[in-house]
């Protein structure tokens, strides 16, 4: 990734552009971009399960190998991706990554066509999404800070959550209809064009000025992995987090593959109504995006996330509740407070890293944060399949949220609940 002459200049300390006109521009598409991907995405976050389970009759240990496969990529390459990222042209990668995840889901709908659709295909495209979002993603994390400055990051960061979760609502709502009406299958097409437009707007932005180079270009990969890895593990408050953020992701990942089986057969909801119940996590998110900055500068960063991560546990005890008719609302509050404390933690735990790190190690470091935490992601789920197969859905589901209690407690013991601020 080399530094071009007309690109923008850049603060010494957090690498921001000192051109705001100019900065807020490249913010914008790069928003866009993002968050037309993130509708596709939230569409096949309906489509494929539900694809799984009415299609091809798959059961819960089945169902749960979509998203394992899908966040197995962080286990495989989430530690080189930001070596990954560092080494390799950022806009390019960016693009690459796109057309790879557009590619492989269009496989879907034309496998679905030709009548050769297998359980194995499904999980092979949720593999290869999931290898390229790895990359996409650490890229997109490294990008922000490079045009964003320090103190507006927290709300840049809630911003760019804001527009994450609005997707999830709207996109499980909209792919449960377009299941409905068009089939599972051919509700993916929608994902693909989303990829391939995100693709082209970020071909459209300049290449972002590089950070600084590792120290020595003879550097093998996995010492500069082992750098990464080292700062995280050694910095305190980046590590407790990680460590939150694991157990949350544990939770989240077992959630995706309880809540289909449990909605489509415990609680025989239609698609449609399906992709609204899921689509509720993402209000949940919305609203936290919206008041975390507003959380952060009254009580402070680090309360914030402590009262937070309480809530959130207490909330996910009213989804296993859930019945049919008007008890589906339990569900439904139960998974906008689980989405709500989520981007809370999210959100403020990505800002003091973005804030803390070194540029040079920046993008090291959200590697080796996702890649733990992230990486439990596959865990949680394929836990759930087999205790949904051993309790029934219902059941795994109270021990799901059981667990869930962890994370405020490895935060509640922990050398954050003295302080004011994660700074």
């Amino acid at each position: 990734m080399s530094r071009t002459a007309e690109g923008p200049t850049q603060d010494a300390a957090s690498g921001a552009t000192q051109d705001p006109a100019k900065g807020a521009s490249l913010f914008w598409r790069f928003w866009t971009a993002t968050t037309i991907s993130g509708v596709g995405d939230a569409v096949t976050t309906v489509a494929l399960p539900l694809l799984a389970v009415s299609v091809l009759h798959a059961s819960s240990f089945e169902v749960s190998l979509l998203p394992a496969a899908q966040y197995a990529a962080w286990i495989a390459i989430g530690l080189p991706a930001g070596v990954i990222v560092q080494r390799l042209p950022l806009r390019g990668t960016q693009v690459a990554m796109d057309v790879i995840r557009a590619v492989a889901v269009l496989s879907v709908p034309v496998a679905a066509l030709l009548g050769v659709l297998h359980l194995a295909q499904l999980v092979a495209v949720a593999l290869v999404v999931g290898l390229a979002t790895v990359v996409f993603d650490v890229g997109n994390s490294t990008f922000l800070p490079s045009i964003v400055s320090k103190e507006e990051l927290t709300a840049r960061n809630s911003l760019t959550s804001g527009s994450a979760a609005a997707t999830q609502m709207g996109g499980p709502a909209a792919g449960g209809v377009l299941v409905q009406l068009c089939g599972a299958a051919v509700s993916l097409v929608f994902d693909a064009v989303s990829y391939l437009v995100s693709a082209v707007l970020l071909r459209s932005l300049p290449r972002p000025a590089a950070p600084k180079p590792p120290r020595t270009t003879r550097e093998s990969t996995l010492a500069l992995i082992k750098e990464g890895w080292h700062f995280v593990v050694r910095h305190k408050v980046i590590r407790l987090c990680a460590a939150a953020a694991t157990l949350v992701n544990f939770t989240l990942g077992a959630l995706m593959a309880l809540i289909p089986v449990f909605l489509v057969r415990t609680l025989d909801a239609p698609a449609s109504l399906v992709g609204i119940l899921i689509a509720t996590e993402g209000l949940g998110s919305f609203i936290g995006a919206a008041v975390t900055t507003t959380l952060a500068n009254r009580f402070g960063s680090a309360r914030t996330i402590l009262y937070s991560t309480l809530a959130g546990a207490c909330a996910a005890l009213l989804m296993p509740l859930a019945g049919s008719g008007w008890s589906l609302l339990l569900f439904a509050l139960g998974n906008v407070g689980v989405g709500a404390a989520a981007v809370v933690l999210s959100v403020l735990a990505r800002t003091h890293r973005q804030t803390v790190t070194p540029p040079e190690l920046l993008p090291r470091v959200m590697a080796t944060v996702r890649f733990v935490s992230w990486g439990a992601v596959p865990v949680g789920a394929l836990t759930a399949g087999i205790a949904g197969t051993l309790l029934g859905s219902r059941g795994a589901l109270w021990l799901i949220v059981a667990v869930g209690f962890l994370t405020p407690l490895s935060m509640w013991t922990s050398s954050i609940r003295s302080r004011r601020d994660l700074d």
